[in-house]
């Protein structure tokens, strides 16, 4: 019996998920493995949610067991979001396990709606998440959720957080008036930001996705130093102007010393509602070229495509507005890989060694 569970453990770290990257038991993801009655019984405990994925990594780890020992197998799929490392002389906050800066160096690239229906996938696939807007200035996401709300305060000191699709939010939109402009330099635009997060009654949340404001400038790098940020994603377009302002917003989170999880190309092509067409309209590869270019991963594109924008528009982003489409598991599928790379560390770029000859 010992000598099949060892047949059996060695299957299960010979499984290299594309996901985690490593073998399942080398990962910490084995929580149980034996065998009764001639049958393999595994209990993984995955490091991201994973609702979306469980039934097709269940069906492939038993097909792996099955090829090296002989044996059927039931697996059973769950887990278990930690905290993660932030930056230093910064400590985790309460009630907020990890909290993800979503960034693009320029505006107009659809971060603000890239970074909701991340949100919304994260959550549709198991985790508590909340959102965070930002973008003092221009807030959005009170739109894009649908809500109008006020948020209400148990103590006239701090506040509750607006629950819109089953998100935790809070924005500036939410105090003041659609309409109002929010002229403040950037010291109250920081220390407002600030409150909004430390004054917020967040509640037991895997994640907290912050919708920076775009660009590289001092406000973006005040936050980056005081919020403490599990890691960052990048959102770009293929088009050379959004790549070399996405290379300064990835450089600003390496040096405050944020993981960047990865990089996310959206408007990567747009269909021809009519006749079917695909076009790269802001060039093409761009996202790719990138992630290669400083060692990280391109988690995933997005095409231009009406729908995203009507959905957002209408206070129902994509991920709830039509769960089972193509796009919106596109979005579950960047959610999925952002918080396993999250989880099992982001891989550092191999650097060719450089040799110093007299020829």
């Amino acid at each position: 019996m010992s000598a099949t569970r060892d047949a059996l453990l060695a299957a299960l770290d010979a499984y290299v998920d594309p996901l985690i990257g490593r073998g399942l038991l080398a990962c910490g993801a084995v929580k149980r493995a034996e065998v009764t009655g001639g049958r393999a019984q595994i209990e993984l405990e995955l490091g991201f949610p994973a609702a979306g994925y469980r039934h097709a990594l269940a069906g492939s780890v038993a097909q792996a067991v099955r090829a090296a020992t002989g044996l059927d197998a039931d697996v059973a799929i769950g887990w278990r979001i930690e905290s993660h490392a932030v930056q230093k002389n910064l400590k985790p906050l309460a009630q907020i396990r990890n909290i993800i800066a979503v960034a693009s160096g320029k505006g107009g690239v659809g971060k603000s709606t890239v970074a909701v229906n991340l949100a919304l996938a994260l959550h549709a696939e198991g985790a508590r998440v909340g959102i965070l807007d930002a973008d003092i200035y221009g807030p959005s996401q009170p739109r894009m959720l649908g809500s109008r709300d006020k948020p209400t305060s148990p103590d006239g000191k701090h506040m509750n957080p607006i629950v819109a699709h089953g998100l935790q939010a809070m924005s500036i939109g939410f105090l003041v008036d659609e309409e109002q402009p929010m002229i403040w330099r950037g010291p109250m635009v920081t220390q407002a930001l600030g409150q909004l997060l430390a004054e917020t009654l967040w509640r037991d949340l895997d994640y907290l996705i912050v919708d920076l404001p775009p660009g590289t400038g001092d406000i973006q790098l005040s936050l980056a130093q005081r919020i403490p940020v599990s890691g960052a994603l990048i959102v770009t377009t293929p088009q050379d102007i959004a790549l070399l302002d996405a290379r300064k917003g990835l450089q600003m989170f390496r040096k405050v010393e944020v993981p960047v999880l990865g990089i996310i190309e959206n408007m990567a092509w747009h269909v021809c509602t009519h006749c079917g067409h695909r076009e790269p309209i802001f060039g093409e590869g761009g996202g790719a070229q990138l992630a290669q270019q400083y060692g990280v991963e391109l988690l995933g594109q997005l095409p231009l495509d009406m729908r995203i924008r009507e959905q957002a528009d209408g206070g129902c982003p994509t991920v709830v507005a039509a769960p089972e489409s193509d796009l919106a598991q596109r979005y579950r599928d960047i959610a999925r890989r952002a918080a396993a790379r999250l989880a099992y560390g982001v891989q550092a770029p191999d650097f060719p060694a450089i040799e110093i000859s007299d020829d």
